[in-house]
């Protein structure tokens, strides 16, 4: 059996879709998939041991310059290596209509999505062969599990969701290395950061334990900020500009994650990685970290200066 599988954005997103693809393989033997995803994120389904092939899409990029012909001949090819296949299934896990009508709909299969009542967007189901209905006051992971579960015919697991990604990175991680953490200060929204001066203090707080504290950022904006939040701390390190396999491999390795709400905290969990996630204004009953040691931290009100240092300092003594 080979199923499609359209996940196309986000990174968290991408990453809560892994789940259902290992209990898929776990309930119907010999099955594979291939899996259409925006350009940006084309690494992450490869790693899961059920996928064959990665369509990249271009979406976001297409849309800016829909009509020009660069931009035409590379929806021609998408649509030609889109199409080479007839799948036994296609399962638009997105829910959107620029999902559903520019990708689902040509695609060769009995295409599958949520109903318009589950659906995020609810004229996507008006180009699904099979509605289902989708309980959507779960997690986005059972979420995705169920709707892969109703579309191929078998009992979703009530055991946790394995992701299946771990073991690429995590055997390959060196055990003598001096142990550190992770800092995930970057994230979309302002109204999602936690303040840098906190960051700081915190840093400053751990000074006693010697651990090294790894930071991270991918745009120029990001890279001022680190610079700030590290400043006079020599036990803080600035890594270089990396690609998302190589950010994997530094997370799989850490001792310990704290992070807001970003798509690399959901990485993190797919990781296995003892990981604190500030939370302020979304709500991480529905899109929190999802897995083993999974920590979380909620804002009051959705403030997120309203989450002291201190509290996220006691929480990670906890983990370490």
């Amino acid at each position: 059996m080979h199923v499609l599988i359209i996940k196309m954005s986000s990174m968290g997103d991408i990453i809560n879709t892994l789940p259902a693809l290992t209990d898929a393989m776990q309930a119907i033997p010999g099955i594979r998939f291939d899996w259409v995803v925006e350009e940006n994120f084309v690494q992450i389904p490869s790693w899961h041991p059920g996928v064959d092939k990665v369509l990249p899409v271009a979406i976001r990029r297409w849309r800016k310059h829909w009509f020009g012909s660069k931009q035409h001949e590379e929806r021609v090819r998408f649509k030609c290596n889109l199409q080479s296949r007839q799948y036994d299934a296609v399962i638009d896990t997105q829910g959107l209509v620029k999902s559903a009508a520019l990708v689902t709909r040509l695609a060769r299969g009995v295409k599958h999505g949520q109903d318009s009542s589950s659906a995020c967007e609810p004229f996507a189901s008006w180009w699904y062969d099979k509605c289902h209905e989708i309980n959507k006051q779960q997690h986005a992971v059972e979420r995705q599990r169920e709707l892969c579960a109703k579309s191929l015919g078998y009992e979703k697991s009530p055991m946790k969701g394995n992701y299946a990604i771990a073991a690429h990175f995590l055997q390959n991680i060196p055990h003598d290395s001096a142990p550190y953490l992770v800092f995930l200060h970057a994230t979309t929204r302002d109204n999602k950061h936690w303040p840098a001066s906190y960051w700081r203090e915190l840093i400053s707080l751990l000074q006693p334990t010697k651990v090294c504290i790894k930071l991270l950022w991918s745009s120029e904006h990001e890279y001022q900020r680190v610079h700030w939040i590290a400043e006079g701390f020599d036990y803080v390190e600035i890594l270089p500009q990396l690609t998302l396999k190589e950010v994997a491999y530094v997370l799989g390795g850490a001792k310990a994650v704290v992070s807001v709400d970003t798509g690399l905290s959901h990485l993190a969990a797919a990781l296995d990685r003892p990981n604190i996630t500030l939370y302020g204004p979304t709500d991480p009953k529905l899109i929190g970290s999802y897995g083993q040691n999974q920590h979380i931290i909620k804002a009051n009100k959705g403030n997120m200066a309203a989450i002291g240092a201190n509290e996220v300092l006691a929480k990670l003594k906890e983990l370490l």
